[in-house]
């Protein structure tokens, strides 16, 4: 065909539905994407008619480089889980990740349920062999102007020590193979620095890095505390999902409590308005730096296939961030950097791998319990 492109495109499927806006937001977003995005193609997962709509309301209904592919179903905010894996099979999410499984796209970006994406994405692509559970990975800013990459947050609750390791072995491979970095540091989150810190998961968890780091599967740096997550001490910060989760809904928190109070101190007199005019290069800075949207876009990994979660509220900047990071993602080689991580784990003698496991555990059980001080318990 003498149209045809010169150049390999990269195809992304994107759940239009999902999310608190839905194609009011993901339509307009995929847009403001690919006119910065020449090599991408976008296929809209969703209901036709409403997105030929909002396609129309935007002029973009004959969009070379845009396809609809229609799904009958939503799986909304609340849906239990029982319902969105099992009874709407037709759902924009399914259908999204069915595209994935199939090889038509190369990543798969939704708003939608968190814990129904995590769920169906699991049952439709299963998970890389070695990789046990999947997990969130999120990027945080810091004082570096760089994200500090931390997983899970969220999607395990409840974890055995091989679980953080696993999720540090697969943040090493995002980020080696996103950022260019060949030997990301892994930071363990943790209630202070020292060894004899921390209950007994974390303890147990830093036996099974140190061992890794050892055999050059991971760069570990060591514990690490909270305020080093956005000091930007380690490229990544590992913990279980409960406690990920906390730490990211409690720096959401921060953020708005920080801009709600900003804008109400410089509202309070006509000379802290002066101030506010006279400060405003700084101040458009320091928001453009702290701007959520700039790291809108988590990735879920471990599976068959890259998956990324934008935040459900998030506005068009925000979803637009979260295509860009699919869209880089699927130009690297994180699957193929995850699977080798893994294989090679695999192929350390069995006896290593279980002598590793043991003085971890033997560690943690001659260490005096602690308190969250470091002083022993009597």
């Amino acid at each position: 065909m003498g149209n045809e492109s010169t150049y390999m495109t990269t195809k992304l499927s994107i759940d239009c539905m999902g999310g608190d806006h839905g194609p009011a937001v993901t339509i307009p977003a995929a847009l403001a994407f690919l006119k910065h995005a020449p090599t991408a193609e976008l296929v809209l997962v969703g209901m036709e008619e409403i997105l030929r709509a909002e396609l129309k309301k935007h002029h973009a209904e004959q969009h070379p480089r845009l396809r609809i592919c229609p799904a009958s179903e939503v799986v909304t905010m609340d849906d239990p889980l029982e319902i969105a894996l099992r009874r709407k099979k037709d759902s924009s999410m399914r259908v999204a990740l069915n595209l994935l499984k199939e090889g038509d796209v190369k990543a798969c970006v939704s708003a939608g349920n968190t814990g129904a994406l995590m769920a169906i994405s699991r049952y439709v692509l299963k998970t890389i062999p070695g990789v046990d559970r999947p997990a969130i990975c999120f990027p945080l800013p810091n004082q570096k102007d760089k994200p500090t990459y931390m997983l899970d947050l969220g999607a395990n609750v409840d974890c055995e020590p091989d679980h953080l390791r696993q999720f540090a072995l697969m943040g090493s491979a995002l980020v080696s193979s996103t950022d260019g970095n060949p030997r990301p540091t892994v930071g363990l989150l943790n209630v202070g620095e020292e060894d004899i810190k921390g209950n007994d998961l974390v303890k147990r968890t830093a036996e099974l890095l140190r061992a890794d780091h050892a055999q050059g599967l991971l760069n570990f740096y060591g514990n690490v505390e909270g305020h080093d997550i956005f000091a930007g001490t380690t490229d990544i910060v590992v913990c279980d999902g409960f406690v990920g989760n906390i730490v990211l809904k409690a720096s959401e928190g921060l953020g708005r409590f920080v801009k709600q109070s900003l804008t109400s101190e410089f509202k309070r007199s006509p000379f802290s308005m002066l101030g506010a005019l006279l400060s405003y290069r700084a101040l458009k800075s320091f928001s453009n730096r702290m701007n959520p949207s700039r790291y809108n876009g988590a990735s879920l990994l471990g599976l068959r296939g890259l998956v990324f979660k934008s935040h459900g509220g998030a506005d068009i900047d925000g979803f637009t961030w979260a295509i860009r990071r699919a869209f880089d993602a699927a130009n690297s080689d994180v699957l193929e950097t995850i699977s080798a991580k893994f294989a090679a784990l695999q192929t350390l003698p069995r006896a290593q791998q279980d002598d590793t496991s043991a003085s971890a555990s033997a560690r943690a059980s001659s260490t005096p319990s602690t308190d969250q001080s470091g002083q022993h318990i009597a």
